[in-house]
């Protein structure tokens, strides 16, 4: 199963941007990042529902939706794990994560969701998010495959 990332906002070069790479280079496939802006000024409302239209309409064909969102779903490195294998055996050739922009996302992609997923009750920057999430995933894929890294 391939694992994506769609988020809103362009990553600038620095070391976020490096960790990222660095994360989804050591994923098999590589992880894919594809990254959405809608620069229109708007109300915090509207700008939610414009990039929610967007998210939706980026959202590759057939995938799984995993909705980052902190009212989520906490899960363990090994509840990871395991829910990348359940996906994975229900037959989805894709699992899409989707991180909003500043506001969050729209109800329209949460409620779309087949899974919401927090990575806590503390707010993160959106380009945190990014790199908290690929080494997550990394370490949810080690953990699949028995290596050491998750116990190192």
């Amino acid at each position: 199963m391939r694992l994506s990332v769609l988020a809103l906002g362009r990553m600038k070069a620095g070391p976020e941007a490096t960790l990222f790479a660095d994360y989804a280079r050591r994923l098999s496939p590589a992880l894919q990042l594809r990254e959405l802006e809608d620069r229109k000024a708007a109300s915090a409302d509207e700008r939610r529902r414009r990039e929610g239209a967007l998210i939706l309409d980026a959202l590759p064909k057939g995938a799984r939706l995993i909705a980052m969102d902190g009212r989520g779903t906490a899960l363990s490195s090994e509840d990871l794990a395991r829910h990348l294998a359940r996906w994975e055996g229900d037959g989805a050739s894709e699992a899409c994560f989707v991180i909003g922009g500043a506001d969050g996302l729209d109800t329209a992609v949460v409620e779309k969701a087949h899974f919401v997923y927090s990575l806590g009750a503390a707010t993160w920057p959106h380009m945190l998010v990014r790199v908290m999430l690929a080494e997550q995933l990394f370490r949810a894929r080690s953990i699949q495959a028995g290596h050491p890294y998750h116990r190192a």
